[in-house]
């Protein structure tokens, strides 16, 4: 690893890449809308091939990066304080950047096909290659507050393109119309689904910011390998109690970004723009930022708390929001009918798993298991969830309908979108051996499980509950969606001469893409597993000094294949994936029970699914506390106080005084001697008592 300014020319040409990662798509940017003066169609072109060059730049970095080469490069930007701007082209940038730079490829090959004919085409290019641009800025920023450009310049784009369709018609809405929880609406239009996710970010955002400075206070760095490798800083934040709080403050930003409890209500609704936004922000960008800041600091502090520096409430905290959260989000998730509403449920709660287990990697002497275990289910999820959600885009533009009760029967007229489903949807519940779901999420309940810390089992006991969750809602969506009998909406559709069909080529072979990848890296999924392990021991053994004392137990009673594989984790996820799949395949793909019967057949069953309907009232809470009752108090101050008191009171009031006042001075105005002796004497009167008084 060596700094870019100390390495030849070959290294400059690897230096030119990382940078050309994130200001391609920036470049699209900006001549797109000048494109679109000439050509709307041409502007596919100049985002597609702008994105295109962008991960192929992110690939060059991969060789070195593989054998755990760092590029590291610098200008000057604020010289006045000394800040440079840079790129850290490090092994965990460098995959977080492919990771990035092709799927999102792929959505924007896709965007071509679904967002065809819109008359909002250069707008929507704009903002597509903006949002790409600002997430690889913030994979490969050298510093915080580089990366704090990028984490804003995300949330303004999500802004944009949650909001995309902002005319507010009823068919870009989500939720249900005439549907109210706690006397609230539960149905929510794109501009207002915007503002919301905008609002909420910022919530973390400024969590961030304020963590942030208060590093630069006593470090006088943003930059991450500065604050490596100088750590006086750390020792005087820590006896100012403030070391804690900075960490946590930055993991707020995490908190915000990648929608985590409590911050993690905004998700739901950015559901209301197209598709390929949902598959973008859901799948490799701005909901992965949080668990890349914290992959990014999380060995920072670590090997802080080697040294003597107490932040194992940082990792707690971690460990605990993503455990809350991927359970809450599962539980939500199994009883929903909007199927982008059901994907980002899932979205949020395999993101809980991303930081749960980076949190009990700070907890556990085994660093690199649960940090590789969190990494791993990133790279792994956003290959099946944007294939997930990419389908879903294909089913809503042939069925016209959000819901999956208006769907149903589909296998038969949609068989490429069926068997692609099939395989992402087999990535996230986890089906053992053959997809990379298996193999991350085992990754993560190895790495709990074996955490050693006094809340290892309650958090196993969560993760395993949540994988149980997530196959049957899977299936269940599997089921509603291509199973049973056509709906009316579809032989309504039929009748009115709309045929169901197959998505275009342009809109199923990225997601095909894929779906295949989950089953092809699945199948060599251990493999996998153990490179990427490999590659962070090292990478965390020369950056940051943590070295990994665990060896793997070859053990004659398991296959040659599972050798490593903790038997308590793999006996787990087996559970977890036979029993989800098999509930959801009695209820949604056999039919032997009918799911509203078994609802209604007792109170509690009724209570437990209106509570999770209702999203646990958190949603309602929210709008209540901060949306509502300030409302309320804002009336209240007008009416009561600048109606009444300001308005009437002074104006008025004053007014009025003035003129009585008038009317006694002029009473006085006698032009009589005595009259004004008697005034005079009243006032000498009155000046006396209250001097004596």
């Amino acid at each position: 690893m060596v700094e870019t300014g100390m390495m030849g020319m070959a290294f400059d040409f690897g230096a030119m890449h990382a940078w050309l990662v994130w200001i391609l798509p920036f470049v699209a940017a900006l001549i797109i809308p000048a494109v679109g003066k000439v050509s709307k169609k041409a502007t596919a072109g100049v985002a597609v091939g702008f994105a295109l060059m962008s991960a192929i730049s992110a690939a060059t970095l991969l060789p070195g990066a593989l054998e755990s080469h760092e590029i590291h490069d610098q200008v000057n930007w604020i010289s006045s304080i000394g800040i440079k701007a840079g790129v850290l082209a490090d092994p965990l940038a460098v995959i977080m950047a492919n990771v990035v730079g092709w799927i999102a490829f792929l959505i924007m090959v896709y965007s071509t096909g679904y967002m065809k004919g819109d008359k909002d085409i250069v707008r929507f290019w704009f903002w597509m290659t903006f949002f790409i641009g600002s997430m690889q800025i913030i994979v490969l920023s050298d510093n915080l507050l580089m990366m704090f450009f990028g984490w804003e310049g995300v949330g303004l784009a999500s802004y944009a393109l949650i909001g995309f369709w902002y005319r507010d018609k009823d068919k870009d809405h989500v939720g249900v119309k005439g549907r109210t929880v706690l006397g609230l609406a539960d149905y929510y239009s794109p501009t207002h689904a915007g503002m919301k996710a905008f609002i909420m970010t910022k919530v973390g955002d400024i969590m961030m910011l304020a963590g942030m400075f208060l590093i630069f206070a006593f470090a006088g760095t943003f930059g991450f390998r500065e604050l490596m490798h100088e750590t006086a800083w750390a020792g005087e934040m820590q006896a100012q109690g403030l070391l804690v709080p900075a960490a946590i403050l930055l993991f707020g930003g995490a908190i915000g970004k990648s929608a985590q409890f409590p911050l993690n209500e905004w998700l739901l609704e950015a559901m209301t723009g197209p598709t390929a936004v949902s598959a973008l922000i859901h799948a490799a960008t701005m909901v992965k930022a949080g668990v890349f800041l914290v992959a990014r600091l999380g060995p920072l502090f670590f090997a802080l708390g080697a040294a003597g520096f107490l932040v194992d409430d940082f990792f707690m905290i971690i460990a605990w929001v993503g455990a809350i959260t991927a359970l809450l989000l599962a539980t939500q998730g199994m009883v929903n009918t909007e199927i982008k509403k059901v994907l980002a449920y899932s979205t949020g709660s395999q993101i809980g798993y991303m930081m749960m287990a980076l949190g009990v990697a700070g907890l556990s002497h085994q660093f690199v298991d649960g940090y590789t275990a969190g990494f791993f289910h990133l790279i792994s999820h956003a290959m099946f969830k944007a294939s997930l959600f990419m389908a879903a885009g294909s089913l809503l533009h042939t069925v016209g309908s959000r819901f999956m009760t208006d769907m149903g029967g589909l296998r038969k007229h949609m068989k490429k979108t069926y068997a692609f489903m099939w395989a992402a949807g087999l990535g996230l519940m986890g089906a053992p051996f053959i997809t990379t779901g298996f193999w991350s999420k085992d990754a993560i309940f190895a790495a709990v499980y074996e955490s050693g810390n006094m809340w290892a089992l309650p958090l196993f006991a969560i993760a395993v509950l949540t994988a149980i969750i997530t196959a049957f809602y899977t299936t269940r969506m599997i089921g509603m969606v291509f199973f049973g009998d056509k709906s009316k909406h579809i032989e309504h559709m039929e009748k009115d001469g709309h045929h169901v069909h197959e998505a275009p080529m342009s809109m199923w072979i990225p997601y095909g893409i894929l779906a295949a990848l989950t089953i092809g890296i699945g199948v060599v999924g251990l493999t996998a597993e153990h490179s990427i392990h490999e590659l962070f021991t090292e990478y965390l053994a020369h950056t940051f000094h943590i070295e990994s004392a665990h060896e793997v137990v070859k053990s004659s009673e398991m296959p040659a294949f599972l050798e490593g594989i903790n038997p308590v984790a793999l006996m787990a996820s087996l559970a977890a994936f036979g029993i989800g799949i098999t509930l959801g395949y009695v209820f949604y793909i056999g039919r032997f029970v009918d799911p509203a019967k078994v609802v209604n057949s007792n109170l509690f069953f009724y209570s437990i699914h209106k509570v999770m309907l209702n999203r646990w009232y958190l949603n309602a809470i929210v709008y209540w506390c901060f949306v509502v009752a300030p409302l309320w108090i804002a009336r209240g101050v007008w009416r009561y106080f600048e109606k009444t008191a300001i308005d009437t009171g002074m104006n008025i009031g004053i007014e009025k005084a003035v003129g009585w006042g008038a009317k006694v001075v002029q009473g006085t105005q006698t032009g009589v001697a005595q009259s004004y002796l008697y005034v005079f004497g009243a006032g000498i009167l009155f000046l006396v008592l209250i001097l004596f008084i």
